[in-house]
């Protein structure tokens, strides 16, 4: 399975195995975490794994501890990292799951958000009709398989904080926070932009096409994702 074909297959896991991973299997989730892609527009973000008992509110036995700077650059950076760690853990037969109201016991400073992942015996869904979103229409005026993969992104409360719209060889991504999207806490709109603009991301890579840039604009509940291809 790719991981393109892992959007429409994954789901956000909250019933973990309590078999426990050996070293070399966390060895490999570190390493690969600490090699995808991330935005050259954002300082670098840093990832740790963790197990539950250094949690609060933690539901999976290990996680992904995200640490950047406070910049929204930074927070769309780590949507978009680690939900290419969330496709790869569940194409790699692991549940995982984003906590935004869990958090390490000790955090430090620039401790933004944590991905739980472990050992599942949950099923993946059989496909895009087992997600519950918002129509299609309502993110986009384009039916095609790069908004079908991105109206079934994980987002905070199932928001779906998103507009896509198309260019001359370009997609541009905005923030929609209206109604509940103006109370959620945090900066959580910011970490679904970064999700959704993955999996727009590996769409686009699976119809063969590449991808010149992903630049960051704006801020806040302004803030758009421009992606540019060939």
């Amino acid at each position: 399975m790719t991981l393109y074909e892992t959007i429409f297959a994954r789901r956000s896991v909250r019933k973990y195995d309590t078999d426990l991973l050996d070293e070399t299997a966390l060895k490999e989730i570190q390493n690969y975490v600490d090699n995808a892609k991330q935005l050259t527009q954002a300082k670098r973000a840093v990832f740790e794994i963790t197990g539950r008992d250094k949690l609060k509110g933690g539901i999976a036995p290990y996680a992904v501890l995200a640490y950047s700077d406070n910049s929204d650059a930074s927070f769309i950076n780590i949507g978009y990292t680690l939900q290419e760690a969330d496709l790869w853990l569940q194409n790699k037969g692991y549940g995982s799951v984003w906590c935004g109201m869990a958090s390490p016991k000790d955090p430090k400073p620039d401790y933004r958000i944590l991905l739980g992942f472990g050992k599942t015996s949950v099923p993946m869904r059989a496909g895009e009709n087992d997600f519950k979103r918002k129509k299609l229409a309502e993110i986009s005026n384009k039916d095609n398989a790069i908004t079908r993969a991105a109206r079934i992104a994980p987002s905070a409360v199932n928001f779906q904080p998103w507009k896509i719209n198309f260019d001359d060889g370009q997609i541009i991504i905005k923030t929609s926070t209206s109604g509940i999207g103006n109370i959620l806490p945090g900066k959580l709109f910011l970490y679904d932009l970064g999700i959704i603009t993955k999996h727009v991301e590996i769409a686009l890579e699976s119809e063969n096409k590449v991808i010149k840039a992903v630049d960051v604009n704006g801020s806040g509940k302004n803030s758009t994702v421009t992606i540019s291809f060939t």
